[in-house]
Order: C-alpha cells, then structure tokens, then sequence
C-alpha cells in the first residue's frame, strides 16, 4: 500500500501539468496528496483508497476517499507535540533520526496541508471518510 503514495502524487502531477497549471501549484498539490494520501493508509484497515482532482474554473481539488472511519488527526500546534514554546522550531540540522517521524505524526503533516492549502476539509459517511483540499 506504501507504494499508492508515490503514484497518487505522480498521477497528480501529470493531471495538473496536462491542465497547464503553474509549477508552484502543482508543488503543493504534490505535497497536499502525499499527507492525504498517508494519512489515508495509516488510519485504516482496508487497501481500498481512491484520490481523485478535480479542476474547475476557481482551481484544484483533490479528494482522497477511504473505507475507514478512523479519525483524522487534528493540526496540532508547535507547542503540543514538539514541546516547544510557540514561534520556536527546531532547526533542520538538530533534528535526527525518529524526530522526524515525531514531527510526522498526530497531525503534524495537516499543518503542511492547511498551511498550502485555500482550504480543506473532511466528511465521515458509513461508507468511508472523505478529505479534501482545495488550491
């Protein structure tokens, strides 16, 4: 299933560059699709994951739907997860081994898709969990 990651953001990336869209924006859908698509295969049981963009006239939307109805891990500021005080992150260089991973989890990767993202949401239905970013 790790291997769906890659292509998700591949085959995003393709659609978008058919669309002629700008190099920044198909950087961050990139980015965006990744956490999405991650997020997806961590929080459930099933190998059933469909992502999806959408173009319209106002911009982009990728959609990565799920059969799970795990909860989505909330952004979690700085200060809960790192233990830091807000505004202080560690630089690049200092952090090694696992304190990526740490950086990764419980949210962490949903503050890159808010930060990137015009918009984004989520939807829970019997048949799955849906979430969503717009550019």
């Amino acid at each position: 299933m790790p291997g769906g990651v890659p292509e998700a953001r591949h085959r995003v990336q393709e659609a978008m560059r058919a669309w002629g869209e700008p190099a920044e924006r198909i950087e961050a859908a990139a980015l965006i699709v990744t956490e999405l698509v991650t997020n997806a295969v961590r929080h459930t049981s099933t190998r059933r994951i469909r992502c999806r963009v959408l173009r319209s006239p106002g911009g982009v939307r990728i959609c990565v739907w799920n059969r799970g109805r795990a909860r989505i891990p909330s952004p979690a500021p700085p200060a809960d997860s790192a233990g830091l005080p807000v505004g202080e992150a560690p630089a690049a260089a200092d952090l090694e081994g696992d304190a990526f991973d740490h950086l990764a989890e419980d949210g962490r990767g949903l503050l890159l898709v808010d930060a990137l993202a015009a918009r984004w949401g989520t939807r829970a239905a019997l048949a799955g969990r849906l979430v969503w970013a717009d550019l």
